[in-house]
């Protein structure tokens, strides 16, 4: 079975966090599953990275900030592949550009149009876990474009559609999509499956599980989405027809 796994910013804010998310990744691949793993940028690093921005210049061009913050999530996936190394799983980490994620040109807010290449199915091949750097892609002129909020959910769901995979799964801070913030409101009530069009409506609604772009990618290619807590057991929320 081929499976995708997005890990969240806070499912690899630390080192104990990225240990425990490849862990998890390791049992699936002992289990005789190949793997792709999306990886967002550790806890608050994005911010961090913007805040130094202005002290070099109140307007940066587009393409270099999008080059800029792209390394986040870089350094994420070079750790991951570091700690499943550890493991002994055999593992190799690809930017966005690698894995021939192609967009367009908008940069600070780009839309997947495609895969490039088969440089993510022969790592598969050669036994290799794939650890894929989220928020990013690359341009018909071959730069650096990142995917605006909630862009590494969009990588994960758009690499499980044009790589055919069995399964996609979310990883995040949250055990799954409730009808309301289950952080502020105790009598939330977690839903055990959602279409994509009732998904949409929470999401351009200001839901924060899922991106709506990653739900539009979901439902064009038929990709089951399955939204899972990093912190607690349990089945989470498949989103799917």
């Amino acid at each position: 079975m081929l499976i995708v796994q997005k890990y969240g910013g806070s499912s690899l804010a630390d080192a104990d966090r990225i240990g425990r998310a490849a862990h998890r990744v390791a049992e699936l691949v002992n289990d005789g599953h190949k793997l792709v793993v999306v990886v967002s940028a550790q806890g608050d690093t994005t911010d961090l990275l913007l805040e130094k921005v202005p002290q070099i210049t109140a307007a940066p061009p587009p393409r270099e900030l999008d080059a800029y913050l792209a390394s986040g999530e870089q350094m994420s996936a070079a750790l991951m592949a570091m700690a499943l190394e550890k493991l002994g799983i055999p593992a190799v980490s690809l930017t966005g550009w690698q894995a021939g994620l192609m967009t367009d040109s908008i940069h600070g807010d780009a839309r997947v149009r495609g895969l490039r290449g088969d440089r993510i199915r022969q790592e598969l091949h050669e036994g290799n876990t794939v650890v894929v750097a989220g928020f990013q892609g690359v341009d018909a002129a071959g730069d650096i474009t990142t995917l605006g909020r909630g862009g590494s959910d969009t990588t994960a769901v758009a690499l499980a559609a044009f790589l055919g995979a069995d399964r996609c799964m979310i990883y995040t801070d949250v055990d799954g999509v409730y009808d309301k913030d289950p952080r502020k409101f105790p009598d939330a009530v977690r839903f055990e499956r959602i279409g994509y069009e009732p998904m949409l409506v929470l999401a351009r609604e200001g839901a924060q599980v899922l991106h709506d772009r990653c739900v539009e990618l979901g439902q064009r290619y038929q990709v089951p989405i399955q939204v899972l807590s990093s912190f607690r057991p349990g089945e989470g929320t498949m989103v799917m027809d």
